[in-house]
């Protein structure tokens, strides 16, 4: 109607654009004062976890204006960066590299040479060695951490399906934000709950259950890649909705089901606007929330972070 009225009418912006503009306000909003750990994680495999670490980084990362890092702690060699970056790149430097080498890395430049860079997002890689990535302990995930939160906001980790190891340990100690993944399928409904359950019934050496804040704030997102005509997923919706922050759907795509290396630009417009949502979403909890991770524990920047 505004090419047909010559500019003299102008309707305005449509109902879909105005939700775009508020989800984006939303994942935008104000630079973070810290560093924020959003951890990604269920005792099941084949959910989707590491798809959606990848399109979490990938959104928050083109969004915001402040550095993100997405983090591969799955101790089975993950494929979080192949996934970002292809495989071939992704296996030529990995976090036992930037560990190697922490004492060396005083700027951002100095880290620029352990990190892979897609788009805006930072990624550290997974070890492939079997060896070495069981040997990636609590310690070794604390001091990488570390030292990426002098030069990141945003520290997207994967843990994988190890969630009771060690490494997995220390991203749920210093987690601000937790998203749980999921399928509207029996199976991998079932083990996102033993998931929740097992986190918000955790108890430490002091008596204390100190992940039961981050269950109650949590991000449920359930992948549409599997799904059963037998389950009713309006009962796993609501279940979920009873338990947490906010439950949100990823649909199918063909193009994150090839397994290849992640492209926003190739996902559907159902999946794209689903992503969006989520980030939005994940972002929400990055401000007025009391979080208990990385910032109240003492992981903040040291004046280096524009180096």
């Amino acid at each position: 109607m505004f090419k047909l009225s010559g500019g003299r009418w102008n309707p305005g912006p449509s109902a879909a654009e105005d939700r775009y503009t508020d989800l984006v306000r939303r994942i935008c909003n104000t630079r973070l004062e810290g560093p924020h750990s959003v951890i990604v994680g269920s005792m099941k495999g084949g959910v989707g976890k590491t798809t959606m670490s990848a399109l979490l980084g990938l959104c928050l990362a083109e969004h915001r204006g402040d550095r993100v890092v997405a983090v591969d702690a799955n101790p089975d060699a993950g494929t979080l960066a192949d996934r970002l970056v292809g495989e071939e790149f992704a296996a030529q430097v990995t976090v036992r590299d930037l560990l190697a080498h922490l004492d060396e890395v005083e700027t951002f430049t100095d880290l620029s040479k352990y990190v892979h860079l897609t788009r805006r997002l930072q990624v550290v890689a997974s070890d492939q060695e079997p060896e070495s990535s069981e040997a990636f302990s609590l310690t070794d995930y604390e001091s990488v951490v570390r030292v990426l939160s002098r030069f990141a906001q945003a520290i997207i980790t994967d843990l994988g399906t190890g969630i009771v190891h060690s490494a997995a340990q220390g991203g749920l100690k210093h987690c601000d934000s937790l998203v749980i993944v999921g399928t509207l399928t029996q199976d991998g409904a079932s083990r996102a709950q033993r998931t929740l359950d097992y986190l918000a019934n955790y108890r430490d050496t002091t008596g204390s259950f100190p992940h039961r804040h981050l269950v109650n704030d949590a991000v449920v997102v359930l992948s549409g890649d599997r799904w059963s005509e037998s389950i009713d997923a309006d009962v796993i919706r609501d279940y979920f909705r009873g338990r947490v922050r906010a439950v949100l759907e990823l649909p199918a795509d063909r193009h994150l089901a090839s397994g290849g290396p992640i492209d926003l630009a190739l996902l559907q417009p159902a999946t794209r606007a689903a992503v969006l949502e989520i980030a939005a979403t994940v972002a929400d909890g990055f401000y007025g929330r009391a979080t208990h991770g990385l910032a109240s524990h003492g992981f903040r920047g040291n004046g280096h972070g524009s180096g």
